[in-house]
């Protein structure tokens, strides 16, 4: 009753209770928001400050999407502008090379057109050398038989050796199709020797350049020597353009030999294989190990680019007729293979580590705390040795093939 009596003696002299806690909330209200909005009490009736209407909680929970995508304020938009930035560069990039190829092109014709002995650049050849490596390297990219700079590096490789001679690049494109199809044949068993191996075996920019180097410094010096186009290989009338040409063979036939070798006669043997220096029984995934399964493969694989190269020159040059038989490229070929295997063999016995590891239970080709040295020093990598390899098949197989070439 006092406190009701007192209630009712405070209602004449002052406000109600209800209206100080209206005020006191309206003013807390608009302390809060520090004049940004007013209190949504004040202009419809039955709200409080605190409770936003349901188009505001729209808006404002729609607001750190919108600014999240336009500000790098996490891991994933910072991944998306590294996306948005390799896609860039890639763009710039095919660019160059368009415009780069397109001026080597101009420079053909106007250097023909000079000097009247070099025969310039159709623009269908031209065209082809852009559109079907650029068509293979994205394929072999969207496949994981490139990462990105391996499939820039085989964009430039293909376009060179596709100007030079259409020769050069179906032995070209038989290495790579077979190459990384051995590559994922049989992955589960390859996973379980080989340390190192790699889903879909991608190759990076430095194995494109250590397995499509030299070919491609050869093309160069065959369009200089030559200017672009197919001849027949005769020694007795084009003797340094086919010189140049085996030698372009020998170093594709050999990368290929030894991709082969590499890629079915680990898998296939039955036996361990044998270190090619001592002859010593040594597990599956040394470097330096031969079988009989991997040099008939090698044999194989040289073969392989030997004939795309043969049926090319028959149905490209026009006066076989008149020159030297073009059979013996198959058997070159297969040769360059072989020789090619055989020298990678030995570079990685002698020059490359090999250990066996305890703890994975594979070979590996750096030292570790718990491997076993079985072969090589720790001179040289696989792609280096890949690269001398292919540098002494090329300089050893036109010397070959003069020798023993028929005449026309």
């Amino acid at each position: 009753m006092r406190g009701a009596a007192a209630g009712r003696d405070s209602g004449g002299a002052g406000p109600s209770g209800e209206q100080v806690d209206s005020r006191a909330r309206a003013g807390q209200c608009e302390e809060g928001r520090q004049g940004m909005r007013r209190c949504p009490g004040q202009p419809r009736a039955g709200r409080g400050c605190s409770r936003p209407s349901p188009r505001e909680h729209r808006v404002t929970s729609q607001r750190p999407e919108v600014l999240s995508f336009w500000l790098p304020a996490s891991c994933n938009q910072e991944d998306f502008f590294k996306e948005y930035l390799k896609m860039v560069v890639n763009i710039i990039i095919l660019n160059l090379i368009i415009g780069i190829s397109l001026a080597f092109w101009i420079v053909s014709m106007i250097a023909s057109s000079y000097y009247g002995t070099l025969q310039p650049i159709s623009p269908w050849r031209w065209l082809f050398s852009i559109l079907v490596p650029l068509t293979i390297a994205i394929q072999g990219f969207k496949k994981k038989s490139l990462d990105r700079s391996g499939a820039l590096g085989g964009l430039v490789v293909g376009f060179i050796l596709t100007v030079a001679n259409y020769s050069f690049f179906t032995s070209l494109f038989v290495f790579f199709v077979t190459s990384s199809k051995l590559t994922k044949w049989k992955k589960d068993r390859k996973k379980q020797i080989d340390s190192e191996y790699k889903e879909g075996g991608q190759r990076n920019w430095l194995q494109v350049v250590c397995n499509g180097g030299v070919p491609t410094e050869l093309a160069i010096l065959y369009m200089i020597e030559n200017g672009p186009g197919e001849i027949p290989i005769d020694f007795s009338t084009e003797y340094t353009a086919s010189w140049m040409c085996l030698s372009l063979l020998g170093a594709l036939a050999c990368s290929a030999g030894d991709t082969w070798a590499s890629e079915i006669g680990s898998v296939m043997s039955k036996s361990n294989p044998r270190l090619i220096t001592t002859w010593e029984k040594v597990p599956v995934g040394t470097n330096g190990a031969i079988s009989l399964v991997g040099l008939l493969s090698s044999l194989l694989g040289g073969m392989a680019v030997g004939i795309a190269y043969f049926l090319t020159q028959l149905i490209f040059v026009t006066n076989l007729e008149m020159s030297a038989p073009q059979w013996p490229i198959i058997v070159f070929g297969a040769a360059a293979g072989l020789l090619g295997s055989i020298v990678d063999s030995y570079l990685g016995a002698t020059m490359q580590y090999s250990g066996f590891d305890q703890n994975i239970g594979m070979v590996v080709n750096h030292q570790t705390k718990d491997s076993k040295h079985i072969s090589g020093k720790p001179i040289l990598d696989n792609n280096i040795v890949n690269l001398f390899s292919s540098i002494i098949t090329a300089l050893v197989l036109p010397g070959m093939a003069c020798f023993f070439w028929p005449r026309g």
